[in-house]
C-alpha cells in the first residue's frame, strides 16, 4: 500500500522558521505572477511545455530534449501515462531532476546501481497537473520508473535549493515556476522524500527475494495532493500571526 499523505499544512509547516516562511511567501508571488503571464497570452504551465512538439503523444518527453540548465544542473521532463496506467487521476506530470557528477554519486544505499551511477540522475519530485494546467499532487517515485541515481532522502534534501533553471526555453515563466514551486513545497517535499525512503525499505523487508528498487509493482513510493489556493492563504494566515 502505497502511503498518500495528507496535505496537512498546519502540521509539517507550523515549526518553520520565518525566513523560510517569507521565503516561501516570494515564492508563491511568483509562482502566482508566472501563471498569470501564462493565462495573459492565452497559455498554460502544460501548453507551455509541450508548445511546438506536434501531437501530443503518452510517454514522450515534452520538450522532447528535456530542458536542462548547464549552471545548475538541473533539469526536467513533462510526460503522461495512458489512462489505464495511472494509479492517481493525472493528466501528466512534470519530473525535476538534478544531474551530478558520477563520481561523487551516493548508493551505499543501493550497492548494485552501476548503470544509474553513470548517468547520474538524482530525481527530486513530480509535479502531476490537471488538463487546466494546474498542479494537484507532488510524488515520489522508485528508481526504475527514471533510472536515476539512488540517494537516501537526506542527501536529496540538501540538494533541493540547488534546483534552478534559469533560461527561456521552452518558457521563462514555466521554469520559473518550477524553480519555485520547489521552494513553495519545500516542507511537504521534504515529508514525501523521508517516507519514500520508509516505502522502499519496507518493501524490501516485504520482498527479499526481489531488489525492491526493481520491482514493477512498485511505481510511487509517497505522494500528498496539493492546492496552491490553500497553501497560499494557510501561509498568508501564518505570517500574518507571526506579524
Amino acid at each position: 500500500m502505497i502511503p498518500v499523505l495528507a496535505q496537512a499544512s498546519t502540521t509539517i509547516c507550523d515549526v518553520l522558521p520565518r525566513y523560510q516562511l517569507e521565503r516561501m511567501e516570494l515564492a508563491a508571488t511568483r509562482i502566482v505572477d508566472c501563471m498569470h503571464a501564462l493565462h495573459q497570452a492565452g497559455d498554460n504551465l502544460v501548453a507551455a511545455a509541450h508548445r511546438g512538439s506536434g501531437e501530443f503523444l503518452e510517454w514522450e518527453h515534452y520538450p522532447t530534449s528535456d530542458v536542462y540548465d548547464p549552471q545548475s544542473r538541473a533539469q526536467y521532463y513533462f510526460h503522461a501515462h495512458p489512462p489505464d496506467d495511472r494509479a492517481d487521476p493525472d493528466y501528466g506530470h512534470f519530473h525535476t531532476f538534478l544531474k551530478l557528477p558520477a563520481g561523487g554519486a551516493h548508493v551505499a544505499s543501493d550497492p548494485a546501481a552501476t548503470d544509474a551511477v553513470e548517468n547520474s540522475l538524482c530525481h527530486l519530485v513530480a509535479i502531476s497537473m490537471t488538463a487546466a494546467g494546474l498542479p494537484e499532487r507532488i510524488f515520489t517515485t522508485n528508481r526504475w520508473v527514471t533510472g536515476e541515481s539512488w540517494r537516501p532522502a537526506s542527501e536529496v534534501i540538501a540538494l533541493l535549493d540547488r534546483f534552478s533553471i534559469d533560461l527561456e526555453y521552452p518558457s521563462r515563466s514555466l521554469n520559473s515556476w518550477l524553480t519555485e514551486m520547489l521552494v513553495l513545497f519545500r516542507p511537504q517535499i521534504e515529508s514525501l522524500l523521508v517516507q519514500r525512503d520508509i516505502t522502499v525499505g519496507q518493501w524490501q523487508n516485504g520482498y527479499r527475494d526481489i531488489d525492491a528498487f526493481e520491482n514493477r509493482e512498485l511505481e510511487v513510493t509517497s505522494s500528498m495532493r496539493i492546492s496552491l489556493d490553500d497553501h497560499i492563504d494557510w501561509l498568508d494566515h501564518v505570517l500574518t500571526q507571526k506579524a
